[in-house]
């Protein structure tokens, strides 16, 4: 089976079956047929071979980035003028987008960075608490409750073919030690690489972008 395949099957059966913390509600992309015919695109046009990848986790999607189209640190502005992938999204910016998609062309393009890196999140699915996003380590509760579905979703995540050899942790902080606690318990991964945010990046560190994209790639192997 093509990894386009395996991802798309994942994405289709992913389910948040726990009950969540009184006023938090998660947001499930994959769900919706338009973002997921959007997924289908994407992953057909960078993913239709059986290649392993490398995996790269940030820490959930938000509202306006793979929220609105499914595809992680992907908003609909880059899915269309990055990704070729035209659609009827509210074409609104989302900062680490900005960030992954420069980075993306400093590595090479799209069609090289998807061709060995594949991008998604400790928790695939969101979380919004009146309106706005929230991360799943923000409130015990809710890291609490999720954490059943980020085994499920990590360990669904290496069948599609995920090299066990190195993963790359978008977030320095509280999403690294989480990751590495439950990598500890589970030994998914040999070693993991930790990352800057591009969020953190581009709202307090513009000035050093091109400084934090030297260090993606020089992380990834690959000199710009």
């Amino acid at each position: 089976m093509l990894f386009s395949e395996r991802v798309l099957n994942f994405y289709k059966i992913l389910k948040l079956n726990n009950s969540l913390p009184k006023g938090i509600e998660y947001m499930n992309p994959y769900a919706n047929d338009y973002a997921f015919h959007l997924c289908e695109l994407f992953y057909q046009k960078y993913y239709s071979d059986e290649k392993e990848r490398t995996l790269l986790v940030g820490i959930n999607p938000g509202r306006f980035g793979s929220g609105a189209t499914g595809i992680s640190f992907t908003d609909p502005i880059k899915l269309e003028k990055e990704c070729g992938i035209e659609n009827t999204l509210v074409k609104k910016p989302e900062l680490s987008a900005d960030f992954i998609y420069a980075m993306i062309n400093a590595y090479g393009g799209p069609k090289k960075f998807y061709g060995n890196y594949f991008i998604s999140a400790v928790s695939p699915l969101g979380f919004t608490k009146e309106g706005k996003n929230i991360n799943y380590y923000d409130e015990p509760g809710l890291q609490k409750a999720v954490t059943p579905f980020i085994l499920s979703a990590i360990n669904g995540m290496i069948k599609l073919g995920i090299s066990r050899k190195q993963c790359f942790c978008i977030g320095e902080g509280k999403n690294l030690a989480f990751l590495s606690k439950l990598n500890e318990e589970h030994h998914w991964f040999e070693e993991i690489i930790p990352l800057a945010h591009p969020r953190f990046i581009m709202q307090y560190k513009r000035k050093s972008v091109n400084k934090y994209i030297n260090d993606y790639i020089l992380k990834l192997k690959l000199e710009p």
